[in-house]
């Protein structure tokens, strides 16, 4: 557990570091010449947990630095922060403000850092990344050329079509070729591919999106994915328990895997079928058996 802290607001343009013991405020670039700059201000100090917020595409570069140089850093969901901030009265929203919070976050709750990971796992969520942005594009346009009725239009929607599904398939290629190159990880995506519904690109999905999996107990695996519902009680009140939270990423690929394994897995359809039985909703149901799924990694 760290001892001290940095507390990074990550912008387009800019990183606001507080440094918690030292009680001192630097804005950096959010550039590899600012990473380089953040590293160096430690010094000798090896005990120093970095903290910030996951925001999109601007935390990127800073993580990727950061875990390649072995610095101990962990990425906060905002909503926490965010609710951490309120618990503690800070309303205010500012650069600064929220780098402070954010120090203050990692030695209140006495955050630990994340696994170091390989820069083969940063190039295979940036593909995945990307990936996903052509099957977006693809559904709109495909969605267009339903409705479209101008033969210009047509043929321009489906050239487009036809060029991201070659980018989309070009990816899978490099992504396959990536994993294949990583025995470990080529291990653990053909062990998934035996759950029926899974196929390489769900299992590579699964892999990096989470890289926890085998190494957490399944009920932080279930909690991670945001697939383990909670409680809501209040004395003699009960409320329903719902799923919250979690990395919706890894929920959207698992969940027609999840069908599949209901119609054609023995123990999942069993499974499913007894909850129904049970009284429990179909929606419920499906949601423990993709929880069972994310458990298999």
């Amino acid at each position: 557990m760290a001892k001290d802290t940095i507390g990074i607001d990550v912008s387009k343009d800019r990183l606001d570091a507080f440094w918690h013991s030292r009680d001192e405020m630097r804005s950096l670039p959010n550039t590899a010449e600012g990473f380089e700059q953040l590293c160096s201000w430690l010094e000798q100090n090896d005990d120093v947990l970095f903290v910030f917020e996951a925001t999109g595409a601007y935390h990127r570069g800073l993580e990727r630095h950061l875990s390649l140089a072995a610095q101990p850093f962990i990425k906060v969901n905002p909503k926490q922060a965010r609710r951490f901030a309120q618990a503690i009265s800070r309303l205010a929203k500012t650069d600064g403000v929220d780098a402070r919070m954010l120090a203050r976050m990692g030695i209140a709750l006495d955050l630990a850092p994340q696994d170091v990971e390989s820069e083969d796992i940063h190039d295979l969520r940036e593909l995945l990344t990307a990936r996903r942005a052509l099957v977006k594009d693809q559904i709109t346009a495909k969605t267009r050329l339903a409705t479209a009725l101008n033969p210009v239009v047509r043929e321009q929607l489906g050239r487009r079509i036809d060029d991201i599904a070659a980018d989309i398939q070009a990816l899978d290629k490099v992504i396959a070729q990536i994993a294949r190159q990583r025995g470990t990880l080529e291990d653990r995506i053909c062990r998934l591919m035996t759950i029926p519904g899974i196929g390489r690109l769900t299992a590579t999905t699964m892999l990096i999106d989470m890289p926890e999996l085998g190494h957490f107990d399944n009920k932080k695996i279930a909690a991670l994915a945001g697939l383990a519902p909670m409680t809501q009680q209040s004395g003699k009140w009960q409320g329903k328990e719902r799923i919250t939270g979690g990395r919706s990423s890894l929920r959207r690929a698992i969940y027609m895997p999840a069908l599949v394994a209901i119609r054609f897995n023995h123990d999942l359809h069993r499974k499913y079928q007894q909850m129904l039985k049970a009284g429990k909703a179909k929606k419920v149901a499906i949601t423990a058996i993709m929880s069972s799924a994310s458990r298999l990694g």
